[in-house]
């Protein structure tokens, strides 16, 4: 077997959720929603499979969709996109494994920021990339010179860049775009910018994506899941954007991995990118109601929660607890003995650990995340 995948750990989300599982918990770990998503989405999709093509759709992906994609992105972000700028793969990861193959040379230095999600370091590795890991802190995760410095070089070719960031829950701000832009723009690295939360911000704000940023619109690779726009995680339906001429390298990536995606969900999502701005807003601002329930719940426990901009995820740091808590040994205690399942944010690091954060999902209905509360009113009583 590849010595990178066969020397990979079960992950955390497997072992927490097996947890869960074993002991009947609510869990709050795996980052999905627990209801089915946009009805009228869902029965496009239906519509699309008994009346529609099921053959093979085109390789870059439905022209529908890819119109479709474009009109939204001018709308929500403010971009100029053709739809030849425009294609669809089968989930954000593919679209981040084709676009590390497609550009990363055996010994290229790959700029990567932990905590990170799990897929990133495995797949640069598997590409031939070398990774440089820029380490991000509590409680405001921010980008600053010191950070960026301490993992560009001259050898940088690639960036992979996660925002809004999963698992702490940043959006980053327009200072800190610029600094990393102009880091890339010295280094002539490709940015690759996994954006698949973009619509899951809150507090009125509205996302930059990187192909907005001044000098990246050439050097840039913009990620999305439709999957996390509409709530549906199980709908693997990606969309990548850049210039045509890294579109050249990122579709061949394509073609020799999935080649394409089911046309049905092709054709729903494209109906779904062109609903009314009202569903998006309305959506977001639900979710948003349920990070605050679930922040006022931890707050009242002594949890006192780190703020979250986007995301479905909260993250509560155990120093204000308890300077000797490890958040591994507590999020097992607080599945075995209280009945919640969470995620230990050290697992999102690849080494020098923040070892006193733990990550909840809100993206749950309120008696979900009400139960969860509940349960861990014991965890208050016992301490």
């Amino acid at each position: 077997m590849n010595s990178i995948f066969a020397g990979l750990p079960t992950t955390v989300f497997e072992t927490m959720s097996q947890l869960a599982r074993q002991h009947d918990a609510v869990n709050l770990g795996q980052g999905f929603p627990d209801d089915p998503g946009p009805r009228d989405v869902r029965e496009k999709a239906a519509q699309a499979v008994l009346d529609g093509w099921n053959q093979y759709p085109p390789m870059m992906g439905v022209p529908e969709l890819r119109q479709a994609a474009a009109a939204h992105y001018r709308h929500w972000q403010g971009l100029d996109l053709d739809p030849g700028e425009i294609m669809v793969t089968s989930g954000a990861t593919e679209a981040i494994a084709g676009a590390l193959l497609a550009l990363i040379e055996p010994g290229d230095e790959v700029v990567l920021f932990q905590p990170l999600y799990d897929a990133y370091l495995p797949l640069v590795e598997r590409a031939g990339g070398v990774p440089r890991l820029a380490r991000l802190t509590p409680p405001h995760w921010r980008l600053t010179e010191e950070v960026l410095a301490s993992a560009f070089t001259p050898k940088t070719r690639v960036v992979l860049f996660n925002n809004p960031h999963n698992p702490t829950g940043r959006v980053f701000e327009r200072e800190e775009l610029d600094l990393l832009a102009e880091f890339c723009r010295r280094s002539d690295a490709v940015l690759v910018a996994d954006e698949v939360w973009e619509h899951v911000v809150f507090d009125g704000r509205r996302h930059v994506s990187v192909l907005s940023l001044p000098g990246l619109r050439e050097r840039s690779v913009k990620i999305a899941s439709a999957g996390k726009i509409f709530g549906m995680t199980g709908w693997k339906v990606g969309m990548v954007c850049a210039a045509p001429e890294l579109m050249k390298s990122l579709s061949k990536a394509h073609q020799f991995l999935t080649f394409t995606t089911p046309p049905s969900l092709q054709h729903a999502v494209a109906y779904g990118l062109g609903k009314d701005p009202a569903w998006f807003e309305d959506t977001r601002a639900g979710l948003q109601r349920s990070r605050d329930r679930l922040a006022d719940g931890l707050a009242a426990l002594g949890l006192t929660p780190l703020p979250s901009a986007g995301t479905y995820f909260l993250n509560v740091d155990l120093t204000a607890l308890d300077p000797r808590l490890d958040d591994e040994a507590f999020c097992r205690d607080m599945v075995e003995r209280h009945g919640v399942a969470a995620i230990p944010v050290s697992a999102f690091y690849a080494r020098d650990a923040v070892r006193s954060v733990v990550r909840f999902c809100f993206a749950k209905t309120d008696a979900t995340l009400d139960a969860a509360l509940g349960r861990l009113e014991r965890l208050r009583q016992a301490a």
